[in-house]
């Protein structure tokens, strides 16, 4: 479990909205929670909360290319059908958005997923955390 210090005044912690909407960080609420466009920062300049401690993972990265892939294709074919616009129309619409929509989708399931862990305060078991059955 983490230390009780790094999870002051989390009954006083930012909204999970601003937390994922802002990149704000989910204790203090300085926007200090991302280092580039979709990398977290170590720590909070603000505060100084370890953010490498919380692990997100590559879960959204994996949800929001299949989703946003889908909704960019249904949005391509609906066009071609509708309008049938040159191929380069295509190209100047769809890759601009299908890069911006899943950078930014990026950064707020990532910043999300680290307010909820920061909120429910999850951390990795510890080996003197898992019970054992003796039962063989």
């Amino acid at each position: 479990m983490r230390d009780d210090a790094d999870h002051a005044g989390a009954g006083a912690a930012v909204p999970v909205r601003q937390v994922a909407f802002k990149g704000l960080c989910p204790r203090c609420g300085a926007a200090t929670l991302f280092d580039g466009i979709v990398k977290f920062s170590s720590r909070c300049r603000a505060c100084g909360l370890d953010l490498t401690r919380f692990n997100v993972g590559d879960g959204p990265a994996a949800l929001l290319t299949l989703v946003i892939g889908a909704l960019i294709t249904g949005l391509a074919i609906w066009l071609e059908i509708a309008a049938q616009p040159p191929f380069w129309l295509h190209a100047l619409l769809w890759i601009p958005l299908t890069t911006a929509a899943v950078l930014y989708g990026l950064r707020v399931s990532k910043a999300w997923l680290l307010a909820a862990e920061y909120r429910q305060r999850a951390s990795e078991a510890a080996h003197s955390d898992i019970r054992r059955d003796d039962r063989t």
